[in-house]
C-alpha cells in the first residue's frame, strides 16, 4: 500500500476540515487504492497478509540520547545494538563456541571490513581460509534466520545485501530433512569463496545481522555540540533504516541558526570554540570564520577562562589556543550584544533580568545582580559602548551577517538541518511511551507551568506543540530574521519556561566574569525532582492523553550521576532518564559512558556503556562497553505488532481493503 500511502495521511489530515471534504478525499483515495488492489483476491491476499504481520512479535526498540558529537561510541553502540547482536550470538552459540570465539564473531560483525582483513592476514595457507569462511558463512546464515524470525519473509529481504540476495535466501531456507540438494547448498558456498566473493557477502550480512536486532531507533536529543563529529553522526541517522529525533537543546540551536537566528548562531560559534571543535564549523561545514579572526585579532588578547577545554585526542598548540580564546571572546560579546533586543522586544519572554550588559558599571568594572554587588574578572569589553552597551559595532555586524549567509549557504548542513526537521520532533508519543529530550514545565506543586504568548496563555502539551509550531515556522522563513518565531527558537535554548532548557536562567555571563560560583547556579524546573514521583509522571502522561497504567517518559537532557549512585529508573519506573553521558565532558562527573535503552516484545531493559576507547581496541581485544543491563519491565504478555504504532497504521490500512472490498467487489 506504500504507493497510496502519502495521499492518504493527507486524506486523515484533512479529516478535520469538514465532513464533505473528507467523503471527497475518502472516495479518491479508495479510487488509487482500487487500481493497486484491481481484483477481489488481491484485496483478500493483502487483508491475510496484514492480518497476520499483526500478530507478529512487536520489534526492538533502541533509544539513545545526548550523543554530543561522539560519533566512534555512538558506532559502536548502533553496530552493537546495545548488546543485542551479543545476546544473539550467545543465544545460539553459548556452550559451543568458547568465549573467545564468542567475542571474535561478535567483532566481525560489528566491524566486518576492518575484522576480516586482521583475520585473513592471520592465515598463511588459502586453504585454512577457505575452511574459515565456509564456517562462518554458516554461522551468518543461521545467525540471520534466529534474528529475523520475528518477521516477514519480505521485510528481511529488504534488509539482506542486495547482489546476494536469491543466494542468500537458498540458503536461509535449506532443510536438514532430505539430502536430495546438498550438493547444491555446498556448491553455491563453493562458488562464493572461489569467485572471490566471500569478503563482500560476509560483509553485507554483517550489516543485515545489524539492521536486523534493531527495527526501530530513537534519538532522543542533542545530536550536537561539545564533540568533534556530529556531522558523521547525521550522515549515519540519514542512511538509517527507521528512526526519529526528539530535538534537543543544542540540535534547536543548529536549527536556529540556519533558519536565520543570529543569536543561535553566535552560541553555537562560542560552545565549539569552548571544546576546542571550530573545525566543526569551518571544515566539515565550510562556514568561513575568516572575518571573525580578523575582527577577534583586532579586539582581543588572549584570556585564560577563554581558553579552550582541551579533550584527548588532537592538542592544539600554544598559538592556536591564544587564536581560539580570541575568537571566543569575540563570539561571546557579540552573542550577549544580540540577546538583549529580543529581551525587549518580547516582555513576555520575563527575562529583563538577564540584560546583562545594562547592568554592568564599565568604569568600576563591576555587575549588581538582585541587590548585591560583585567585581568582574577576565573581562574583554573592548567593543562595548557604555552608553548603549548592547549595540554592534559595524564591524561585528558585518561578521555576524557573513557568518549567516555562509551557514545558510552550507550544503551540507542544508541537508542535516532538512533532515532533522524531517525526522524531529519535540515530543514523541509511540507504542505507548513519551518521549522528550528536556522537561514538562511544571511548578513546585506539579502543576503545568503557564506561558503567555501574544496575549494567549499555554501549558503543558499545548505549550509544547506551541513551541514546535514556532520552531517550524522559522525553519521555513529563513530570511526573516527578528520575527516572533525565530525569537522563539532562541528562548527555547534559554527561556524559563522551555521544555528543552528546563532551568530558571542560562548564567553563561556569570560563569565567564564572576568568581562567586553562587552566582553560576542555573537553578532548575522543579520537574527535575518531581519526576521522582510516580503520581507526577502519571499526571504528565494523562496530558499527553497516555496510559498512565502502561506508559514510561524515556528522557534525555541530564546526565545520570550513577558515580554519586543517582538511579536512572525513578518514579517506580514510569520515568527511565536515560543521558549517562556519551560527551567526554560529561563522564567524569557520571562515572559512566552514556545509557540506552531496550524495549522488544517482552519489555524493556537498560544497558549502561563504559568508556568507548577506540575501534582499534575492540577489533584487537574483542572486548565490549557493556555493563549491566537492568530490568526496567516486564510484559505480563509478548506484545504484538497490533499494539503499536505500526499496528495502528495497518489496521487503517486494514479496514480501508475492507471498505474497498465491500464498495467494488462484494456489491
Amino acid at each position: 500500500m506504500k504507493t497510496c500511502y502519502t495521499f492518504y495521511k493527507r486524506f486523515r489530515t484533512c479529516q478535520t476540515g469538514g465532513r464533505g471534504g473528507a467523503i471527497v478525499l475518502k472516495d479518491k483515495y479508495l479510487e488509487l487504492l482500487a487500481k493497486e488492489y484491481d481484483s477481489e483476491e488481491k484485496v483478500i491476499t493483502e487483508l491475510i497478509n496484514l492480518k497476520a504481520v499483526q500478530n507478529l512479535p512487536k520489534g526492538t526498540e533502541h533509544f539513545v540520547s545526548d550523543l554530543h558529537g561522539e560519533y566512534q561510541a555512538f558506532q559502536h553502540v548502533l553496530r552493537n545494538g546495545s548488546g543485542k547482536v551479543r545476546e544473539k550470538i550467545s543465544d545460539l552459540y553459548k556452550g559451543i563456541l568458547s568465549e573467545q570465539e564468542l567475542n571474535e564473531f561478535a567483532t566481525l560483525i560489528y566491524y566486518p571490513e576492518e575484522k576480516m582483513q586482521r583475520i585473513k592476514n592471520s592465515f598463511d595457507r588459502r586453504e585454512d581460509l577457505e575452511l574459515w569462511y565456509e564456517v562462518m558463512i554458516e554461522r551468518m546464515i543461521k545467525l540471520i534466520s534466529y534474528a529475523s524470525s520475528k518477521y516477514t519473509r519480505s521485510k528481511l529481504r529488504k534488509a539482506l545485501p542486495e547482489p546476494f540476495v536469491y543466494i542468500v535466501e537458498e540458503l536461509l531456507y535449506k532443510t536438514e530433512d532430505f539430502a536430495n540438494k546438498e550438493s547444491y547448498y555446498n556448491k553455491i558456498v563453493q562458488q562464493l569463496i572461489s569467485l572471490n566473493q566471500a569478503d563482500q557477502l560476509l560483509i553485507g550480512l554483517s550489516y543485515t545481522t545489524q539492521r536486523l536486532v534493531v527495527d526501530h531507533l530513537h534519538v532522543v536529543g542533542d545530536i550536537y555540540d561539545r564533540g568533534p563529529e556530529p556531522d558523521k553522526i547525521m550522515e549515519t541517522l540519514m542512511d538509517y533504516h527507521s528512526l526519529d529525533i526528539q530535538w534537543g537543546n543544542h540540535d534547536v540551536l543548529w536549527i536556529g541558526a540556519y533558519a536565520g537566528s543570529q543569536v543561535c548562531l553566535a552560541n553555537i560559534i562560542r560552545i565549539c570554540a569552548r571544546y576546542n571543535n571550530l573545525d566543526i564549523i569551518e571544515d566539515m561545514y565550510g562556514i568561513n570564520l575568516r572575518p571573525l579572526m580578523t575582527l577577534a585579532e583586532k579586539y582581543y588578547d588572549d584570556n585564560v577562562p577563554f581558553r579552550p577545554k582541551i579533550q584527548s585526542g588532537y592538542q592544539p598548540s600554544e598559538d592556536e589556543i591564544v587564536q581560539i580564546s580570541k575568537i571566543h571572546q569575540a563570539i561571546a560579546m557579540i552573542q550577549f550584544k544580540l540577546e538583549s533586543p529580543i529581551i525587549k522586544r518580547r516582555p513576555y519572554f520575563n527575562m529583563d533580568e538577564r540584560l546583562l550588559l545594562e547592568k554592568v558599571d564599565y568604569e568600576r568594572q563591576e555587575i549588581t545582580l538582585e541587590g548585591t554587588t560583585y567585581p568582574l574578572e577576565n573581562t574583554c569589553f573592548a567593543t562595548i559602548d557604555p552608553e548603549n552597551p548592547s549595540r554592534l559595532l559595524p564591524e561585528e555586524q558585518e561578521v555576524i551577517d557573513k557568518l549567516l549567509f555562509s551557514v545558510q549557504h552550507s550544503e551540507k548542513l542544508a541537508r542535516h538541518m532538512k533532515f532533522l526537521m524531517k525526522k524531529g520532533s519535540l515530543y514523541l508519543k509511540y507504542n505507548g511511551n513519551l518521549l522528550i529530550h528536556g522537561c514538562i514545565p511544571i511548578d513546585e506543586d506539579g502543576n503545568m507551568e503557564e506561558m503567555k504568548i501574544e496575549n494567549q496563555t499555554y501549558a503543558g502539551r499545548e505549550l509544547l506543540d506551541q513551541f514546535e509550531k514556532f520552531l517550524r515556522q522559522a525553519f521555513a522563513n529563513p530570511n526573516t530574521i527578528d520575527d516572533l518565531a525565530t525569537d522563539m527558537v532562541w528562548y527555547l535554548w534559554t527561556g524559563e519556561h522551555s521544555s528543552l532548557f528546563g532551568k530558571r536562567a542560562m548564567t553563561t555571563f556569570e560563569r565567564y566574569f564572576i568568581s562567586d560560583k553562587t552566582t553560576h547556579k542555573e537553578k532548575k524546573n522543579p520537574y527535575y525532582y518531581l519526576r521522582e514521583d510516580e503520581e507526577i509522571c502519571r499526571k504528565i502522561l494523562k496530558e499527553f492523553d497516555m496510559n498512565p497504567d502502561q506508559g514510561h517518559i524515556i528522557n534525555g537532557h541530564t546526565p545520570v550521576k550513577e558515580i554519586e549512585g543517582e538511579n536512572p529508573i525513578k518514579a517506580n519506573g514510569k520515568m527511565v532518564v536515560i543521558d549517562g553521558g556519551f560527551s567526554k565532558a560529561y563522564q567524569p562527573k557520571t562515572g559512566i559512558a552514556g545509557y540506552t535503552l531496550l524495549y522488544n516484545s517482552y519489555g524493556m531493559q537498560l544497558v549502561a556503556h563504559q568508556h568507548f576507547n577506540s575501534k582499534e581496541e575492540v577489533l584487537r581485544d574483542g572486548t565490549d562497553v557493556l555493563s549491566v543491563k537492568r530490568l526496567v519491565d516486564k510484559e505480563l504478555e509478548r506484545k504484538k505488532v497490533m499494539e503499536t504504532n505500526v499496528g495502528q497504521e495497518i489496521q487503517e490500512d486494514i479496514d480501508n481493503l475492507k471498505q474497498l472490498l465491500k464498495d467494488r467487489y462484494l456489491k
